[in-house]
């Protein structure tokens, strides 16, 4: 298996984690200008920044193929580290088909007789495309990514640089949207937030596939993390300071502000790299979600053809195939439908990823750690405690839909563990009878 260098698995890193600052637009309108960029800002703190550390220490203790599902297992045993695979798994199911949903509704704009059967045909011929670049492995993937998010970066710098010199208002005013429910403001908001910066931990799942993992994946975390911030922070706060009409935000929009700023060749180039960071990050998508049925099937909760290998490529081919089919078969729904439930499924994973660094340093204190979290016992309660809190707030303060269908897809979890093993256990009794 040809394997990633840092400087490509930077890129993959942050196509998967961040990919462009597209998909944020509506915090603004929904918790207000200041607000969201405070949210920009000091989210990271309590939340990536602190799965960002216990991910560095893990995966220097245990490089593996799966990564934070094989922490968790280690660290609790079968039940929760099956928990978090399987939720990790279905949460990507939420994203997949919507990423290449969202890059066809941008094609639209330029060819509007795209639609009905052949909107989605756009969608599978994309994730088709996407599949066959995973097939080739984590270098092609680290290279495809690598010339998306330079195309990205070219006109969100541009954006920047042409808000700022245009600045006549100030971005922070008004904090709050005026005559707006406070479970509104905060909580929507704060669980887009947590979305923008989840994922720091997904790229476990490609250790075996990266050069010198134990060094490689704490660096790179060391170089993204802050990336992402300024990615998110810095063109918000530029075209809220040039524009200040922070009531038209919404999905998109970022376009708007470029055409606004810098005229049509900014928008249209806007645009275009909307496109791209949607493909990027369907392209990394695949790349980290496929390796846990590959690893589930490993370790027996799955059926074993999920294992196979591509022969030339030593990439889980079969797993990628099957992931890509269910990304298509869903294509027809928005990811604005699917966030907050995805949310709940991402938190949850997370939270099992964080408390691993506690359980694997209690079961496992002889692994060895080239990276320890800072602090001593006191900096791993902090990283564990901040997304604990985090993750509590984001659900209580979570919209209807997600009140509603979230616990479910939490619950799906369990079911499907038991019956696996009554399955296996009947499997057994068959053979031995």
């Amino acid at each position: 298996m040809r394997k990633a260098s840092l400087f490509y698995f930077v890129f993959v890193m942050f196509s998967y984690t961040t990919g462009g600052p597209f998909g944020l637009e509506a915090m603004v309108t929904t918790s207000g200008p200041g607000v969201s960029l405070l949210y920009l800002l000091l989210i990271p703190l309590f939340w990536c920044i602190p799965v960002s550390l216990v991910s560095a220490e893990l995966t220097t203790a245990m490089p593996v193929e799966g990564g934070f599902y094989r922490w968790s297992r280690a660290a609790f045993g079968d039940f929760w580290g099956f928990l978090a695979g399987w939720w990790n798994w279905s949460a990507s199911f939420l994203l997949g088909g919507s990423y290449a949903v969202l890059f066809t509704d941008y094609l639209t704009f330029y060819f509007p007789q795209v639609v009905g059967w052949k909107h989605w045909l756009v969608s599978f011929a994309l994730i088709a495309l996407i599949a066959w670049l995973n097939i080739r492995g984590i270098r092609v993937v680290g290279k495809a990514a690598t010339v998306f998010e330079v195309f990205i970066f070219i006109p969100v710098i541009a954006l920047i640089v042409f808000g700022l010199a245009n600045w006549h208002h100030n971005p922070f005013v008004p904090l709050l949207p005026p005559n707006q429910a406070f479970s509104k403001i905060f909580g929507v908001g704060l669980a887009l937030g947590l979305w923008l910066y989840s994922g720091y931990e997904q790229l476990s799942t490609v250790a075996e596939e990266v050069e010198n993992p134990q060094r490689t994946y704490p660096r790179a975390l060391a170089l993204v993390v802050p990336l992402s911030i300024a990615t998110y922070f810095l063109p918000t706060f530029a075209a809220l300071a040039a524009l200040g009409n922070w009531q038209l935000w919404k999905d998109g929009y970022f376009s708007t502000a470029a055409l606004l700023i810098g005229g049509p060749w900014l928008g249209n180039l806007m645009t275009v790299a909307a496109m791209v960071a949607n493909v990027a990050l369907l392209n990394s998508t695949v790349l980290t979600t496929t390796r846990m049925p590959f690893v589930l099937a490993e370790d027996g909760y799955l059926p074993p053809f999920l294992t196979r290998r591509h022969p030339r490529y030593g990439t889980p081919s079969i797993a990628i195939l099957i992931s890509a089919a269910i990304y298509a078969s869903l294509a027809l729904h928005s990811l604005g439908d699917l966030i907050s439930i995805y949310v709940w499924l991402r938190a949850a994973t997370t939270v099992l990823t964080v408390l691993s660094a506690w359980g694997l340093r209690r079961r496992r204190p002889d692994l060895p750690r080239a990276f320890r979290i800072p602090g001593g016992n006191a900096g791993l309660l902090s990283v564990i405690a901040m997304p604990l809190a985090m993750t509590y707030v984001v659900l209580r303060y979570s919209d209807p839909i997600a009140l509603r269908w979230g616990p479910w897809a939490l619950a799906a979890g369990p079911v499907v563990y038991f019956v696996v093993k009554w399955l296996g256990k009947r499997a057994v009794e068959e053979t031995s009878g």
